[in-house]
C-alpha cells in the first residue's frame, strides 16, 4: 500500500530520467493524469497514454523527453504538500521557482494548474510540487 501516490509518481519520473529510460509506467489516477498532462504541456514529457495492465488495471505511460546531449528535460521535481503536512498558498503574484525558470503545480477549485496559470486566473490552492 502506498500512502502518497503522487510522491510515488514523482519518484518514478525522477528514477526513469536518471536511468535514461524512454518511458515509465505509473498506476492510474485522475490527479496523476492531470499532473502528467501539465508536465507534457510545459515540455518535460513528450507523450502520455493510458494503457491496461495484465491485471486489468489502468496505467499511465509517460514518454520522457531528452535534449541532444542526452540530459533529461525534467531536472528536478519535488513534492511540497504532503498528506501529513498540507501546504496551501494564496494566488501567487510572481513565479519565484528558479528565478522564473521553474514553476509550482497548484491544485485549485479551478483544476490543476501551474503557478503561471494561477497568476493569470488569480487562483490559490494546495501547492503540490515544484518543477524545473
Amino acid at each position: 500500500m502506498n500512502s502518497d501516490p503522487l510522491s510515488d509518481c514523482f519518484t518514478r519520473l525522477r528514477n526513469a530520467a536518471k536511468a535514461r529510460q524512454d518511458s515509465v509506467s505509473i498506476p492510474y489516477s485522475k490527479l496523476k493524469e492531470q499532473v502528467l498532462n501539465l508536465l507534457r504541456d510545459e515540455g518535460f514529457l513528450t507523450e502520455i497514454s493510458v494503457s491496461e495492465t495484465a491485471k486489468h488495471q489502468k496505467a499511465l505511460v509517460a514518454q520522457l523527453k531528452y535534449d541532444r546531449t542526452g540530459s533529461p528535460a525534467l531536472e528536478h521535481i519535488r513534492r511540497i504538500s504532503k498528506p501529513g503536512h498540507r501546504i496551501y498558498g494564496r494566488a501567487p503574484t510572481t513565479s519565484n521557482v528558479r528565478s522564473g525558470l521553474g514553476f509550482q503545480i497548484f491544485t485549485t477549485s479551478k483544476g490543476v494548474m501551474t503557478s503561471r496559470q494561477a497568476i493569470a486566473q488569480k487562483a490559490g490552492g494546495e501547492i503540490l510540487a515544484e518543477v524545473w
